[in-house]
Parts: C-alpha cells; sequence; structure tokens
C-alpha cells in the first residue's frame, strides 16, 4: 500500500515544500515526486501514475496563477501541445522494466537539478517565434518520454523555450504549466487504459501536496527568493539521481 511505507511521515513533510518549490515554477512536480518516492523506496508501479496525478492538481494550481497574472502565450503552447497529448497517451500505455525506468528517470531528473540551480534561468531580450515544426518535434518527443516515465514534460520544456529564446521565464512558466496539466492528463488516461489503478493513499498526497502548490504559484506568479529552498531541493534530487543509478 502507497502509504503503509515506514518513513511516511518524513515523506509527507517533503510533499508540500517540492510541490511549492516546482508550483513556484510554473511546474506540477511529477519529477521531485518521483525523487521522493525513489528516496523512500516507492514500488516503481505506484510511482508513475500518483506523480501524473499530484501534477495534475499542482500543475493545474500554477497554471491558474500565471494565466491570471497575463503571461500565458497560447500560440506557443499550442505549437507544443499539438503532438505531445497523443504521444504522452502511448507513452502512459507502454509498461517499461523498472530497472530502465529508474535509469531513465535518473536522466531526466538532470534537467530539474539544473533548472533548481537556476542554470536555464536566463532570459534574452529578444524572443523568437517557433516554427511549427519546432513546436511539433519538441513537443511530441517530451509528450513520449512524459507518460512512460509519468511527468508533466515542464522540467524539460521550460530550459528549451529560455535556451532558444522562444519566451522569457514567466511566460515560459506559464505554458509549462497547462502543457504539464495536458500531459500528465494524457498519460494517466494511457496508464488508466492499460490496467494500471490508482490507490486512494494517492488521494491523501494530493491534498497534502496541494497546500505547497497553492502556496508556490501565488508566491512564483508574483516575486519570491526562495534561493535556499531550491539548493536544497537539488542536493534531494542529486542523491535521488544515485539512487536511481546505482540500487
Amino acid at each position: 500500500m502507497l502509504l503503509d511505507n515506514q518513513h511516511i511521515y518524513a515523506f509527507l513533510f517533503l510533499l508540500p515544500v517540492v510541490s511549492f518549490l516546482y508550483a513556484s515554477v510554473g511546474h506540477g512536480g511529477a519529477s521531485g515526486y518521483l525523487a521522493l518516492m525513489a528516496l523512500f523506496s516507492f514500488a516503481p508501479e505506484t510511482m508513475k501514475p500518483t506523480a501524473l496525478l499530484l501534477n495534475l492538481f499542482v500543475a493545474g494550481i500554477s497554471f491558474y496563477y500565471y494565466y491570471r497574472g497575463g503571461f500565458f502565450n497560447k500560440k506557443l503552447f499550442i505549437s507544443f501541445a499539438i503532438t505531445s497529448i497523443p504521444l504522452a497517451f502511448l507513452g502512459g500505455t507502454i509498461e517499461i522494466d523498472a530497472s530502465i525506468y529508474k535509469k531513465i528517470l535518473a536522466v531526466l531528473l538532470v534537467f530539474a537539478i539544473l533548472k533548481m540551480l537556476n542554470v536555464f534561468g536566463k532570459e534574452n531580450e529578444t524572443i523568437k517565434e517557433v516554427k511549427l515544426w519546432q513546436g511539433l518535434v519538441v513537443g511530441g518527443i517530451i509528450g513520449f518520454f512524459s507518460g512512460l516515465i509519468g511527468i508533466g514534460g515542464g522540467i524539460i520544456l521550460t530550459p528549451i523555450i529560455l535556451l532558444l529564446h522562444w519566451g522569457k521565464m514567466k511566460e515560459a512558466a506559464a505554458v509549462s504549466a497547462l502543457f504539464i496539466w495536458v500531459n500528465s492528463a494524457s498519460g494517466l488516461i494511457g496508464q488508466l487504459s492499460s490496467g494500471v489503478t490508482l490507490e486512494k493513499g494517492s488521494f491523501v498526497l494530493v491534498a497534502i501536496a496541494l497546500i505547497g502548490g497553492i502556496l508556490g504559484g501565488y508566491f512564483g506568479s508574483k516575486k519570491i527568493n526562495n534561493t535556499a529552498l531550491r539548493y536544497i531541493l537539488a542536493f534531494v534530487l542529486v542523491i535521488a539521481c544515485f539512487k536511481l543509478f546505482f540500487t
């Protein structure tokens, strides 16, 4: 059972901290939740659907605040979502070996670590318009791995938007938040259609994660300096990476 973990109280304490930090930058936090679940030795078959369910609620809250702040670029979002949604569903229907799953997740966590360390945090005043084919390719690739691994893909999309100058920080956060939501929904539907079930304990985690998600989305869409907390989270993610690679 999901809540039968011997260190469940420590996990429940850290969960809203993770959701707060991710929501503050427009993310649902699936990579962080998966890292925590890996650290606390949760069963791989429960990790994917639980992380996607948490994503739906936290990313939804985050998007609401960023959208209300006027940062959402509909055209930029659509260029990625066209291919990401069906491919996230496809990825969600595929079951992969637990050892391979852990290695892929560890690689993707590197993006989360770099994001938390603000390696991708620099904006460029010159914004380029994304070409349709670029959006379709990027969205499709990220969408597939989102469903396959159980993330929303924002932790990969945000750095790409910033590195290729397709948008500014808060614009990237707003687009990524909705991107995460639709991919998480599509990936979760794909998993449920292939026989995966959600445990009742998942909804307890949702309620706890929402506390951090609501606060993170609100303060992140305004102005907040949480550098120390981000470094702590980056450290936790590094430990999770090593655990995933070598266990």
